[in-house]
């Protein structure tokens, strides 16, 4: 009788256990809460950590291919949280809180008239010091006259950045995000692979 009374008990314990993991969500699914710190004042916090969020690509227009005046001559690495980049694949646009990052970095030690080097994989372009932030907020209440995205700039000069940003001004960033990629969230998607993933 004991033995009965123990095997239906171990029984009900396991039935439990099971119906627990079924219905627990897990941790990852969870609605990620914005990496956006804002002061007082409204200027954005530089934010910590972007470097080892996901990649999603990076895009280079060197002055000597652009007559020696390009507007970025740096390369743009470009970051965003893993949870963010989850749900634009899924839905086509970032979810509100989105953060994303642009480091800009140098072109190493540019010999030819192109800015162009020579290493060992090759003459091509390299990535040299950093050399600014620029961040993206989604935020559609906050940056609502600018499509939903408020731009920062913490800096286009070595490190150390500025502590923290005021929102950049429509024809800095804005602008030409809405003239150009206004379909696709405010987001150049054709530059990074990772975007266009499926």
């Amino acid at each position: 009788m004991k033995r009965s009374l123990l095997a239906s008990f171990v029984g009900m314990v396991a039935i439990a256990a099971t119906l627990v993991l079924f219905e627990t969500k897990p941790i990852s699914a969870k609605a990620s809460t914005s990496t956006a710190v804002f002061d007082s004042q409204g200027r954005l916090k530089l934010p910590t950590g972007y470097r080892r969020w996901v990649y999603l690509g990076v895009s280079l227009t060197p002055n000597g291919l652009n007559k020696g005046e390009a507007p970025f001559p740096e390369f743009h690495h470009v970051y965003v949280e893993e949870s963010n980049l989850d749900a634009y694949l899924k839905t086509g646009s970032f979810p509100e809180g989105t953060v994303l990052a642009k480091e800009l970095t140098r072109v190493l030690s540019p010999t030819f008239p192109d800015g162009s080097q020579t290493e060992p994989s090759g003459r091509g372009y390299f990535n040299g010091a950093y050399n600014g932030l620029d961040v993206m907020v989604k935020d559609s209440k906050r940056f609502a006259q600018t499509n939903g995205w408020g731009f920062f700039t913490f800096g286009h000069h070595p490190l150390p950045y500025a502590e923290s940003a005021e929102e950049s001004p429509v024809y800095e960033c804005a602008g030409c995000h809405i003239a150009y990629v206004a379909k696709t969230d405010m987001t150049f998607v054709q530059f990074y692979p990772a975007l266009r993933a499926k």
